[in-house]
């Protein structure tokens, strides 16, 4: 009998083991490939019928909150977006259907109170762990930027330089994701339907996921690579010309509008002449004229804390290298902006902050900080440099010569109020070939005050109408930076 016993207790143990080891592979070893299975929506229901903490900017506006549903909806709480039509492209959206983007995927465990830190203490205090999230963006200034971008496709960047943060970053058209949260299935994939139709992608967040032809803004660029390798210094001295022949070619390059063009360093750099950086482009030669663009981190994906970004790009057409050791006139356009030659908006902002940082390029960000409930913080962004592509020499001599933009030459529609001095560099990408009819894009970046930069602000349109490709980046996109930085100076 206690043979008997003794057995069937041992078989009720291995039985035991059995079920134990089951559970724990369900619940620990597999959790996260159950959590992922498409036909598992048990977490995702318990999600939407819990709490999720507010996005909130730097200057304490809410733009991202949980609200309770009307008794009877099929979830206990509504996620809503305040400032929809300006923080879209920045907040995301959270939905039971579609998924999440941006800061509400990002940081989703902070928002639901998920991370380990909120969890203990939800052991000990109980109550309401949901966390927060705080930017480094500013509501008011978001709007002045979308005010000033008005309804014209494009993009606005406002960086602080020394830090990486982002102030503002807005871009046309835009997305609502108030639209999306739909707990009605239909609707919001009937609205994502709309957006994903639609050639302008208002559900990219542009200024850091698309690119850009840059025209003479990459100028910038190419000088300061020319300074570092010595092909070029202040006292250097180009001709008047109105056009020049690069080797391997009988296709001519000319200056912008077929103008005559030439002088010291500094009247090329605020006339923005053409040949004087396409042939600085073929003096450095393909192999050093790559390393520099490198070294300014084009090619590479940005650093910024937020999903999906794109790279800029001069060395890859189509994904296959370029080889301008045999096609010396596309290197030779590329000095100036054109060609292959794409910048992401964020990026050309970063550039501008380059200069103004004395050439350490800061990783960009655009969460200050993630807190628990009590306000407590669990994580705080600590700026880093992501690249030293110039000189602190080097950077002084760029300030200067986009100092002289403004006050000579073709942003002088940057000049700020109350005598603070801009720099600047304003570029037209021209789209089009010869022939056709005219397209362009139309850029500014720049800094002020260029004495002590504090503020930076990169601007582009984009060519899809007469109004902005018959303009230049001096008429069109310089008194939008103006506003922007008249503005943030006037806040001070």
């Amino acid at each position: 009998m206690n043979k008997q016993i003794r057995k069937l207790a041992a078989a009720l143990l291995v039985l035991y083991m059995i079920v134990f080891l089951a559970l724990n592979t369900i619940q620990v070893a597999r959790k996260e490939a159950l959590d992922d299975n498409p036909n598992n929506n048990r977490q995702t229901i318990r999600d939407f019928n819990r709490m999720r903490g507010p996005i909130v900017t730097a200057d304490g506006v809410v733009i991202a909150q949980s609200v309770p549903t009307l008794e009877g909806a099929d979830f206990a709480f509504q996620r809503e977006y305040p400032l929809a039509d300006t923080f879209s492209n920045i907040t995301g959206y959270y939905t039971y259907a579609f998924g999440s983007t941006q800061v509400e995927r990002v940081h989703s465990e902070v928002l639901m109170g998920d991370t380990a830190a909120q969890k203990v203490a939800s052991v000990f205090g109980g109550g309401d762990n949901t966390g927060s999230v705080r930017l480094t963006l500013r509501a008011d200034l978001q709007q002045v930027a979308a005010d000033a971008l008005g309804e014209r496709e494009g993009s606005v960047v406002v960086m602080n330089p020394t830090s990486g943060a982002i102030l503002a970053m807005v871009s046309f058209p835009r997305a609502d994701s108030n639209k999306v949260a739909n707990h009605n299935t239909e609707e919001a994939e009937a609205v994502l339907d709309f957006y994903n139709s639609l050639d302008s992608k208002p559900l990219l967040a542009n200024a850091y996921q698309e690119r850009y032809m840059p025209g003479s803004s990459f100028k910038i660029i190419t000088t300061g690579i020319a300074l570092e390798n010595g092909v070029t210094n202040l006292e250097r001295e180009w001709p008047d010309e109105e056009e020049w022949l690069p080797p391997q070619t009988d296709d001519p390059i000319e200056n912008y509008g077929g103008s005559t063009c030439g002088g010291s360093m500094v009247e090329i750099f605020y006339r923005s002449c053409n040949i004087p950086f396409a042939q600085m482009a073929v003096e450095l030669g393909p192999e050093r004229m790559i390393a520099g663009t490198r070294a300014w981190g084009i090619g590479e994906k940005l650093p910024i804390d937020l999903p999906g970004a794109v790279a800029s790009n001069f060395e890859d057409a189509g994904g296959d290298p370029i080889d301008f050791a045999n096609n010396l006139p596309l290197l030779a356009i590329g000095g100036f902006g054109q060609a292959n030659d794409t910048m992401v908006p964020l990026h050309m902002c970063m550039v501008a902050a380059t200069v103004a940082n004395g050439g350490r390029m800061m990783s960009p960000y655009v969460v200050d900080a993630t807190l628990d409930h009590d306000g407590r913080v669990l994580r705080h962004t600590n700026p880093s440099v992501w690249k030293t592509p110039i000189s602190a020499a080097t950077a002084t001599t760029l300030n200067d010569l986009m100092v002289g933009v403004v006050n000579q030459g073709t942003a002088k529609s940057m000049q700020l109020a109350n005598g603070i001095q801009a720099a600047a560099k304003t570029g037209t990408a021209q789209l089009n070939s010869a022939g056709e009819p005219q397209r362009s894009h139309a850029w500014i970046v720049g800094f002020a005050p260029a004495e002590a930069p504090r503020y930076v602000v990169a601007v582009v349109f984009k060519g899809t109408t007469d109004e902005i490709s018959a303009s230049t980046g001096g008429r069109l996109a310089g008194p939008v930076a103006k506003t922007i930085l008249d503005y943030l100076f006037s806040t001070e």
